[in-house]
Parts: structure tokens; C-alpha cells; sequence
């Protein structure tokens, strides 16, 4: 339980007397943050190191709603919540392949606020405001930095160009978080994209439902209602306890709201590197009707080599995930990479091509051969499927 919740994510610790209906307020929950030292410090001591980074400056954007932070365990030596949004001293330190844009999206900047890297598709971002800050944001350039204003004229030149490029088919709005703008924002933004003749749908990538569950009420699902074309809501959870029964009740009605749910993930150490934490997060997710769609490998960000994993450890894991839980579960592992973009990872099940044959061994390592060009064979051979 986080903080001694008698029921994860109410009123508990700091915030034992707020009224739930102040709680339930997201407006509220967006004013109260933590933000400073001492604001965190009623989560757990701060060392000094951690102190001094938050007080220099020099520590990306920190803000973690009361709500997320109910849910932390401050006796857990790596709580999983706390662990992705509260800073670590180890930020402080960047590996010599840690870059603040590991994506490479700033060089395909089309508009302000428009990155068109993929052929038929391109990432908006509306908003540099999120409902707490992951301290392995890939974005933290640009997240919270106030640099780049995002007005009604921006907005307007990044639809511009989304209009003026037929091979367009899939526009993905993201930021920051694109839950926290109005209802009438959002209804306004996706009135005009679902006006676009040559687009086929629309993504939006979020951690509100489960940052800030209580934002998702019956206004915003009207914004996100199909229209022409339908509206997908990507969201990202990355442990089983962020799916509280407020973040359930929540994601229920975006989907009873006729929006589909995606789900992401972000590989990260101490957090989710283990296969029995991620199996039971994909689970929790489908059985609150969001489908796991993207495990992605952490990026290189600046100050994030503490809490990133080896890929030959996100292979291994997706080993114990392969066949022994349903395909349904089973997210693609990918590395996002520059100049290359997603790359999906898969154990490697296949170990020999030729002519005639594929063979390789079965997810229990039960060999197994296939016909490859039944043109190469000139007598009848019964292959093997692994379970002989």
C-alpha cells in the first residue's frame, strides 16, 4: 500500500484529510504536485545529492501528482512507482552515448510542434505539460521547457502541412500530455484532423489514466468520440500497481466512450526487468480492455543509464514471455533508433534458412524443421513441429 492507503490512490500520509471531493478534483491534483525537496520529502528522506541536484536546477522537471504518489512504498528499496518519477542522483551523470534527442526528431521538424519522420505518418505535439514527469522522459529537451509556444497559429501550421501531404494516413498527438488540454481544444483539434481527407486515424499518447485518472470524464470522452475516422488512446503503464481501481474504472470509460486502448511500456531497471512484474502488467492491462501494443527498450536520454536494462536481458525476458503467456499479452520489444526507427527485437526462434528447410527450436527448445520451397523437394519428408 502506498503511504497507508487503505485503498491505493485515496486520500492517505500528507493528504489523510482532503476531502474526496477536493481529491477528485484533477485541477487540484494538478496545483498540489510535489515539486521541491521539501515537498518530496514527504515521500521519503532525500539524500543530499538528490537536494542539491533539485535546488541547482539541473535535474529535468519534477511534479508528481498526491494521487501517483499514494501509491508508492517508501519502505520498498526500489519501489516501482517512486522509482520513475522521483530524481536519482545518478541523473546527474551522462554516459558517453546518452544525447538529449535519441530519437532524432528534432531534424525532421516540419512545423512547430510537427515531426514527419515516417512516411505515412506524423507526430504532433500539442503541449510540453504532463501530469508527473518520468525521469526517463525522451522528450526532456523539450517537456516542460517552455521553448517552443504552441498556439492556436502553430497548431494551425502543422495542420497545414498535415492537409498539404497526401501519404499522410496516421497522425500521432503527443507532447507533454495531450489529456491535459480542454475538452474543447481536443474536440476542436480532432474536428479539423477528422476533416482531413487522406487520414485514416488518429493515435493519442497518455499516462493521464494512470498519472491522473479523475481527468477522464464524461466531457473528455465526448472530445475523443470516433468521428469519420477513429481515435486510438495509447496508454502507457509500466507496473501492474499503477492500475488502480481509479485508473480501471477510468480507461472503462474511454472504451465504453467507443475509443480504442493501446498500450505501451518502457523497459526499466528496478522497475518492470523482471518477466513475472511484466507478464502480470500486460494481464492487468487487458483485463482493463488496453491491449499491450509497444515494449519499448529505455531510451539513451541524457542522466537515464541507472535505470536502463541490457538488450540481451530484454530478450531474455521476452523468452519467458513468448508461449508461456497468451499472444494477447505479448508486446512487440522494440529500440527506437535514429535513422533506423523502431526495431523490433524476437528471440530467435529461427536458426537455419536454406532452400529447402527452415528449422529452429519451439519457445520450450523443442527443435523443430518446415518445409521452406516445396519446389526443392523431391520426395516427401515429414517435417517436425516440435512437439514429437
Amino acid at each position: 500500500m502506498g503511504l497507508g492507503a487503505l485503498i491505493p490512490g485515496e486520500p492517505s500520509g500528507p493528504w489523510a484529510g482532503v476531502p474526496l471531493a477536493q481529491w477528485r478534483d484533477w485541477r487540484w491534483q494538478l496545483r498540489e504536485q510535489l515539486r521541491t525537496s521539501q515537498q518530496l520529502s514527504q515521500l521519503l528522506p532525500l539524500s543530499s545529492a538528490v537536494q542539491d541536484l533539485i535546488s541547482s536546477g539541473q535535474a529535468f522537471e519534477v511534479g508528481i501528482t498526491p494521487y501517483f504518489a499514494t501509491l508508492a512504498d517508501p519502505t520498498a528499496a526500489n519501489c516501482p512507482i517512486l522509482r520513475q518519477v522521483l530524481p536519482d542522483a545518478a541523473e546527474a551523470h551522462t554516459a558517453a552515448f546518452e544525447v538529449a534527442d535519441p530519437l532524432g526528431e528534432d531534424p525532421h521538424r516540419k512545423a512547430p510542434g510537427l515531426v514527419h519522420k515516417y512516411p505515412d505518418r506524423v507526430l504532433m505535439l500539442v503541449t510540453d505539460t504532463c501530469a508527473a514527469y518520468c525521469r526517463y522522459c525522451t522528450r526532456a529537451r523539450w517537456v516542460a521547457s517552455g521553448a517552443e509556444r504552441l498556439g492556436q497559429d502553430q497548431w494551425q501550421q502543422a495542420l497545414d502541412y498535415i492537409r498539404a501531404t497526401p501519404q499522410i494516413r496516421d497522425v500521432l498527438i503527443s507532447g507533454g500530455d495531450p489529456l491535459l488540454l480542454s475538452n474543447a481544444r481536443l474536440d476542436g483539434l480532432l474536428d479539423q484532423l477528422a476533416a482531413i481527407p487522406h487520414l485514416r486515424f488518429v493515435r493519442i499518447g497518455s499516462r493521464v489514466p494512470v498519472f491522473l485518472p479523475m481527468r477522464i470524464d464524461a466531457g473528455l470522452v465526448r472530445a475523443l468520440r470516433p468521428r469519420r475516422i477513429p481515435v486510438y488512446v495509447n496508454v502507457h503503464c509500466n507496473h501492474y500497481k499503477e492500475l488502480t481501481p481509479q485508473a480501471v474504472q477510468a480507461l472503462a470509460m474511454l472504451a465504453d466512450g467507443g475509443i480504442a486502448l493501446g498500450g505501451q511500456a518502457v523497459l526499466l531497471r528496478g522497475v518492470n526487468d523482471d518477466a513475472e512484474v511484466l507478464r502480470e502488467t500486460f494481464y492487468a492491462m487487458l483485463s482493463a480492455r488496453v491491449r499491450p501494443y509497444y515494449l519499448f527498450h529505455c531510451d539513451p536520454i541524457r542522466g537515464s543509464a541507472h535505470l536502463r536494462t541490457s538488450v540481451s536481458r530484454g530478450l531474455q525476458l521476452m523468452e519467458q514471455l513468448v508461449g508461456f503467456t497468451s499472444g494477447m499479452a505479448v508486446p512487440k520489444y522494440c529500440i527506437d533508433l535514429v535513422g533506423a526507427g523502431k526495431v523490433p527485437l524476437w528471440p530467435a526462434y529461427v536458426e537455419q534458412i536454406d532452400d529447402a528447410w527452415v528449422s529452429g527450436h519451439s519457445y520450450k527448445g523443442l527443435p523443430w524443421r518446415y518445409v521452406n520451397d516445396p519446389s526443392a523437394h523431391t520426395a516427401v519428408e515429414k517435417p517436425t513441429n516440435g512437439s514429437q
